[in-house]
């Protein structure tokens, strides 16, 4: 079935959801995701609630739209179920900054230290980390360790520096970062709020610290929402992937959101080309098909899990 128009996407949502129900599965979606993709999914997170609640699914057939470490994430959650991903080509920039034989280097030359690696890495990575981290909770779980504990954190950089200035710690930083959210343009910004002097800046903590500054809010993806859903601001400027904009819409209908451009000065907004490979007829293709499905190595899956686990347990208790 192929959509050739705005006419025929009823038609595919009405074939997806036949399908969903035909199979028994589940479609979770991040919030970079594109509107219609958001708005079939049966749950919309961020990282740590797509990896939450894909811990405690209990249909057969999960698919996840999203990139390729989340359907791993989940898989490795999930080894007994069915984890589709409708593009397996939707890769990320920040787990591709870290090689899993570089990282294991890295480690080496750092011996005794605790590895806190960010989600947004391959399963190779994860399976040689400790815990595990979104921005949701990375700063909570770093604090959750004695101050003085010598800690490896990877792969971003300007995550793990924002970390490190709201802690005090002194984590050492493997150089990696998110092709998104490093290209924000810092005087575009300022440009749009001496336009918008009263809208409020959200960043997430992958941005560089020049555009954190400028923030008068810094959270995760799902932070920031709620930030902007409770805030009595009605003008936001959204330095993060364009996509949470849809949800932010959804939820504030009456208030204004402004997506904060790139460097590239032909772009009004800054899009993550990998989580805008998903589209409804690749979401229809995967559950018809059921492919691709992913698959992890069991001996790194195994390793994997660990952190992974962990990560949901420290957050559960921490009531993240």
């Amino acid at each position: 079935m192929a959509v050739s128009d705005e006419s025929d996407i009823k038609n595919i949502r009405e074939e997806i959801l036949r399908l969903k129900e035909e199979k028994n599965a589940v479609i979770l979606a991040h919030y970079y995701q594109k509107g219609e993709i958001q708005d079939i999914a049966d749950y919309i997170g961020d990282s740590l609630a797509l990896a939450q609640i894909a811990s405690k699914l209990t249909q057969p057939v999960i698919v996840l739209c999203g990139v390729n470490f989340m359907g791993e994430t989940a898989k490795i959650l999930c080894p007994d179920k069915t984890v589709l991903i409708p593009d397996m080509d939707a890769g990320c920039s920040l787990a591709d900054s870290c090689d899993a034989e570089e990282f294991k280097k890295f480690i080496d030359d750092n011996p005794d230290h605790t590895v806190i690696s960010y989600v947004n890495t391959s399963a190779g990575v994860k399976a040689l980390t400790d815990v595990l981290v979104t921005s949701s909770n990375a700063r909570q779980i770093v604090e959750s360790f004695p101050e003085d504990t010598p800690i490896i954190f990877g792969p971003d950089r300007n995550l793990g520096n924002y970390i490190n200035s709201v802690t005090g710690r002194n984590m050492k930083l493997w150089n990696g970062a998110c092709h998104v959210h490093e290209q924000f343009s810092i005087e575009k910004i300022a440009g749009l709020k001496r336009q918008y002097p009263s809208a409020k800046v959200l960043a997430h903590p992958e941005c560089k610290k020049q555009l954190l500054i400028l923030a008068d809010k810094i959270g995760s993806t799902a932070a920031l929402l709620n930030y902007a859903v409770n805030s009595d601001a009605n003008e936001f400027i959204v330095a993060t992937e364009s996509g949470i904009i849809h949800e932010m819409q959804k939820r504030c209908p009456d208030k204004t959101f402004i997506p904060a451009p790139p460097n590239d000065s032909t772009c009004a907004c800054n899009d993550c080309s990998y989580m805008k490979l998903n589209t409804m007829q690749k979401l229809y293709d995967c559950l018809k098909n059921e492919s691709p499905k992913v698959e992890v190595d069991s001996e790194i899956a195994e390793k994997a899990r660990r952190p992974i686990e962990r990560m949901l347990e420290i957050s559960e208790k921490l009531g993240i």
